[in-house]
């Protein structure tokens, strides 16, 4: 019954993502790369052979016209060249702050398919619908400035040009997903000797590892000629005993005893991490993000290609092929050009990354309304196809990696002030000395847990799909002359450093914080925070209950002045006064999702188990989608996340490959 439920709510979750796909032509507001239902776009010489020779009417003025349009992570400015023929003839790209190698590549993508099929009728890339949709805006406010025929270009259909075509391939180990654990997998299972095939949906290859930070690699070979060095059996104990027992024991011990050697094994492979003492944490910050491709590329290209496989990207898998006893034998994938793929292999690997970008399928399990933070592609399509060959849904099926917190105002901030100005929200939503309260207008935890990014995001979860930082006009004060030590922050915000690095310089503590009235005033005005010259205004401005909001406040207030916080037991240095006077002002706080935890259960050779926890022949799972088995309910770690998805990876594609060559 679970898992018919399971199903409805997926297939229902599709649809709505296609739906909205259909009417807006984008994805929505999420942090990482939005939802993408829509298949990836044919190659510019296909789109020119398959364009449809209807003529779009000349009644535009030739010439170049500079346009804009919102991207994900900033405009995009274009050049737009129109000749006396109808034809739009050049896109020069002027100017552009997309993530590389995911949105740039989409920009490049679908600047080429408008010029060679002279259309507007373009697919956004798998995985950057928001650039996608932004170049494609911009071109299509050019086309309006010379007077242009909008409609007649969106209406020119390209066919694919491989419709109905089917193509059929064949190895040991298929490879489903080229994200880090994908890419592992690929790498170790043909260094084993199995030929493998790899698919990937985007244009990308490396997944969310393009936009994460640092893994965690026990007692790797950096950490502990550093000096630090973890007790392996009390970690295993610690991980086992916080988890309420209701987690894998084995999958545990596997990857804190073995993910040290996933460090000498990445940096040999050429993708080398570093090692960072962080506050007794082991972890290994990513190379630079321009240069993570192009590693994981030519990891592929030495091992996979080398062997005799292939790395196929913009192609999306569709299902499992299954025999007569439900053994996996292959999978079904549509290339960008519309070929069918029908690829059958001894190992099929299921690396598809989860389903955070799928925010009902996501509310539906989890209750989590925050922000998608990973990759907008990853709609559970994987964990769907498995279930329908068998896999046992999870007991603890719904976890998902919450962190960093968010204030939703940074990004319109952005377009008015500096990156410093512009994060003033933001940092104060990471200090403990401010008063945080849930939708209701009521306290909710003691604010010393937004110094743990993962007790900060799970707490706020908990209690709703955001929470409100309030601050006082006499707190605002303090920060304009002192900085942050004018509210008593007891250490610089624990962000990720790439939320500061653009204004390191100013990142400090005794920074003033010059224009913060105007900046506060500027998140009211766009409508991402709240004000009011009393707490009961500020109550009915926020949309809180009043009566909840002001006895909470008069008790915070009274905790602050006797340094006795009754109800939450926050320490006296960090019940800092907020002003008996008005005005005040509350932040909109959201969390930031990582990713889902979790889908399918597999062994500790990631063989992927069905209802009687039995292996499903064939079947493998790594990644995010098999890392259920290390949490009772979510994710509760820093680096864990992308350590056991280059780990699983390496060592599932191994075991993979010994299943495959066995036979």
């Amino acid at each position: 019954m679970r898992k018919q439920a399971q199903n409805k709510i997926f297939m229902l979750s599709v649809c709505l993502v296609m739906i909205l796909s259909l009417i807006s032509g984008c994805s929505g507001n999420n942090a990482a790369e939005p939802s993408v239902s829509e298949q990836p776009s044919a190659s510019p010489e296909a789109s020119q052979q398959a364009a449809e020779t209807n003529e779009v009417p000349a009644s535009f003025k030739a010439g170049t016209y500079k346009a804009e349009a919102d991207g994900k992570d900033g405009k995009i400015q274009v050049k737009v060249t129109l000749d006396a023929e109808s034809k739009i003839t050049d896109i020069q790209v002027v100017s552009q702050t997309e993530t590389a190698g995911i949105g740039v590549e989409a920009i490049d993508k679908i600047k080429d398919e408008i010029i060679a099929g002279q259309t507007l009728a373009i697919d956004a890339v798998s995985g950057a619908s928001e650039s996608s949709a932004a170049i494609l805006s911009a071109v299509e406010d050019a086309v309006k400035q010379a007077g242009g025929n909008v409609e007649a270009f969106k209406s020119r259909t390209v066919a694919k040009a491989g419709e109905g075509k089917t193509e059929q391939l064949s190895a040991d180990v298929v490879v489903v997903g080229a994200g880090a654990s994908g890419v592992s997998a690929a790498v170790s299972a043909a260094d084993k000797g199995a030929k493998v095939i790899i698919i990937e949906k985007t244009a990308t290859i490396g997944g969310a590892s393009n936009l994460s930070w640092a893994g965690k690699f026990y007692n790797s070979s950096a950490a502990v000629s550093s000096g630090l060095k973890v007790n392996v059996e009390k970690e295993i104990s610690d991980w086992i005993v916080n988890n309420h027992w209701r987690a894998d024991a084995a999958a545990i011990r596997q990857y804190v005893t073995k993910s040290g050697e996933t460090y000498d094994w990445l940096n040999q492979k050429g993708y080398k991490t570093t090692f960072i003492n962080f506050a007794g944490e082991q972890l290994h910050m990513l190379p630079a993000y321009e240069t993570r491709q192009p590693a994981l590329r030519a990891m592929l290209a030495a091992s996979v290609e080398k062997g005799g496989g292939q790395v196929i990207t913009e192609t999306t898998a569709k299902k499992l092929i299954t025999g007569a006893n439900g053994e996996v034998t292959g999978v079904v994938a549509e290339k960008a050009d519309g070929t069918t793929l029908e690829i059958t292999g001894k190992s099929i690997i299921m690396a598809t990354g989860g389903y955070a970008g799928n925010k009902e399928m996501v509310k539906e399990a989890f209750g989590f309304e925050g922000v998608n933070g990973g990759l907008g592609q990853n709609i559970g399509e994987g964990l769907q196809m498995s279930w329908d060959a068998g896999a046992k849904v999870p007991d603890n099926f719904g976890g998902q990696m919450l962190h960093q917190t968010l204030a939703r105002a940074t990004e319109k901030l952005k377009t008015e002030y500096g990156p410093f100005e512009a994060s003033y929200p933001l940092m104060l939503s990471y200090l403990p000395t401010l008063m945080n309260v849930g939708p209701s207008g009521a306290r909710f935890r003691d604010e010393a847990a937004t110094l743990t990014s993962v007790a900060a995001a799970n707490t706020s979860a908990f209690n709703g799909a955001y929470h409100l930082v309030i601050i006082s006009q006499a707190q605002i004060d303090a920060l304009k002359a002192k900085g942050m030590n004018g509210v008593k922050a007891p250490a610089l915000p624990g962000m990720p450093p790439e939320f500061y690095a653009s204004f390191a310089d100013q990142f400090k503590l005794d920074t003033p914080w010059k224009d913060a009235d105007k900046v506060f005033e500027s998140m009211v005005a766009n409508g991402d925070g709240y004000k009011g010259s009393t707490v009961d205004e500020l109550a009915r401005n926020a949309g809180l209950d009043p009566d909840v909001f002001a006895s909470d406040v008069s008790q915070y207030q009274e905790a602050t002045r006797t340094g006795v916080d009754t109800e939450f037991g926050k320490a006296k240095e960090y019940l800092v006064p907020m002003g008996e006077s008005g005005p005040y002002y509350a932040i909109i706080a959201e969390i930031n999702n990582l990713g889902s935890v979790g889908g399918l259960m597999v062994n500790t050779k990631f063989q992927v188990l069905n209802d009687n926890r039995v292996p499903i022949k064939g079947l493998y799972a790594v990644g995010l989608e098999s890392e259920g088995v290390l949490y009772n309910d979510t994710y509760v770690g820093n680096g864990v996340g992308l350590g056991y998805s280059f780990t699983s990876g390496r060592l599932g594609g191994e075991d993979a490959a010994a299943g495959a060559l066995a036979e």
